[in-house]
C-alpha cells in the first residue's frame, strides 16, 4: 500500500529536524538494546563450547553445572566456568556478555560491604548498589520496564480518551454534559492517596499499576479529542459525508479521527515521558513495583540514602536525563513536522 504523499512530506520534515531525528535514533537504540538485554547484560553465557559441543544458555533452559563437569546440580555459574576453562587445557571456552550480571544477582566479597564503586576488573562498570547488585544491569532492565509501562499506559489512555472524547464531541447534548460532570468529579480524586490505599491492601503488579494510572490519566486526552471532534464535525467534509448517507461510526473512524491524528501523535512522546516519570516517582516513594524488580525509582531512593556512593545516584540521574531529553526533543520535532501550517494551502 503506497504511503500518502502528505505523510511522506511530514516524515521528511521530521528527518530534517536534526535534534529530534538524532534523539529518535538514540531512543530507538536504547529500546532495542533493552529488549535484547539478555545478550549484553546477563549472568548467562551467550555461547559455551564444551568437549566440541556448543550450548546457548541465554534464551534456553537452565543448564546445570553437572553438564559441564562441575559438582553441583543447580544452574551453572558461567563466570566461574569461564575461569575453570581458562585454567584448563581442553580447548573449552565460554563467551560471556559484556556485563556478566543479571539485575537480581548479589555479587558480594569477603570482608567488604556494598555498595562497591565502579570497577573494570570486576566488570561492574557503574558499580553496585547497597546489596551488591550491578547498577548497569538494573538501569538497562529498569529502562525496559519503564518504557513498556509507558507504552502500555499510553495505549490505555489513548483508547479510553479517544473513545469517550469523540463520543462527547460528536453526540453532544446531555451525553456531553453528563461526562463533563463525571470528569470534573473524577479529576478531583487524589491519585496518590488511591495508590497508597491500594498498595497497603495488595502488592501492586505491573498491569495493576497501568490500570490504576489509566484510571486517572485518560482525562487529558478526553478533553483534547472532545475539542477536536467538535471542531472537525462542523467542517464541510463531514457535512458532505453525512449528506451521502455515511453512518456516524464511519464519519468518526474514517473522517474525524484521521484528521485529528496530528494532535494525537504530537502528544504521544510527552505522554511516554510522563509515564516514565510517574513510575519512577511511585517506585521512589515505595508505592510502585515490588522489590527486587529493577527500578530507576528504587535506585534513586538508594542514592538519596547513600549520598557517599555517588555512582548510584549519578548513574540513574544521567539515564533519566538522557531519556527525558531525547523524548522531549522527539516530541518537539513531531509537533513541528505535523504542524498543519506547513502542509496547508489557503486559497
Amino acid at each position: 500500500m503506497p504511503i500518502n504523499p502528505l505523510t511522506l512530506k511530514k516524515i521528511r520534515r521530521f528527518s530534517s529536524i536534526k535534534r529530534g531525528f538524532y534523539s529518535f535514533l538514540i531512543l530507538s537504540s536504547m529500546i532495542l538494546i533493552s529488549f535484547f538485554a539478555e545478550i549484553l547484560v546477563s549472568n548467562r553465557a551467550i555461547v559455551v563450547n564444551f568437549n566440541g559441543k556448543f550450548y546457548f544458555p541465554t534464551y534456553g533452559q537452565i543448564i546445570t553445572g553437572k553438564t559441564f563437569g562441575l559438582d553441583y546440580e543447580y544452574e551453572t555459574n558461567y563466570r566461574e566456568l569461564a575461569r575453570e576453562f581458562k585454567q584448563g587445557k581442553g580447548g573449552n571456552w565460554v563467551l560471556l556478555p559484556p556485563v556478566p550480571y543479571n539485575p537480581y544477582e548479589n555479587d558480594l566479597r569477603d570482608n567488604e560491604y556494598p555498595p562497591f564503586p565502579p570497577s573494570l576488573k570486576d566488570r561492574h562498570y557503574l558499580g553496585t548498589d547497597t546489596v551488591g547488585r550491578d547498577i548497569l544491569s538494573r538501569l538497562v532492565y529498569g529502562f525496559r520496564i519503564a518504557i513498556l509501562f509507558s507504552l502500555g499506559l499510553l495505549a490505555a489512555n489513548y483508547t479510553i480518551g479517544i473513545s469517550i472524547g469523540c463520543a462527547m464531541g460528536f453526540v453532544g447534548g446531555k451525553f456531553d454534559l453528563f461526562f463533563q460532570r463525571i470528569i470534573e468529579i473524577w479529576s478531583n480524586v487524589p491519585f496518590l492517596y488511591v495508590v497508597i490505599i491500594i498498595s497497603s491492601i495488595v502488592v501492586p503488579s505491573f498491569m495493576m499499576l497501568i490500570l490504576i494510572m489509566a484510571f486517572f490519566e485518560w482525562i487529558g486526552m478526553t478533553w483534547i479529542m472532545r475539542t477536536m471532534t467538535y471542531k472537525e464535525k462542523a467542517r464541510e467534509y463531514v457535512l458532505a459525508a453525512r449528506a451521502m448517507g455515511a453512518s456516524d461510526f464511519r464519519i468518526i473512524f474514517r473522517h474525524i479521527i484521521p484528521n485529528a491524528v496530528s494532535v494525537i501523535v504530537t502528544f504521544a512522546p510527552f505522554s511516554v515521558s510522563g509515564g516514565i516519570v510517574a513510575l519512577t516517582s511511585l517506585d521512589y516513594l515505595g508505592f510502585g513495583l515490588p522489590p527486587p524488580t529493577p527500578s530507576w525509582g528504587e535506585l534513586l531512593q538508594q542514592g538519596w540514602a547513600n549520598m557517599d556512593a555517588y555512582w548510584i545516584v549519578g548513574s540513574v540521574i544521567f539515564a533519566m536525563t538522557l531519556t527525558l531529553i531525547t523524548v522531549t526533543f522527539i516530541g518537539e520535532a513531531v509537533r513541528e513536522a505535523f504542524d498543519p501550517r506547513f502542509h496547508t494551502t489557503y486559497e
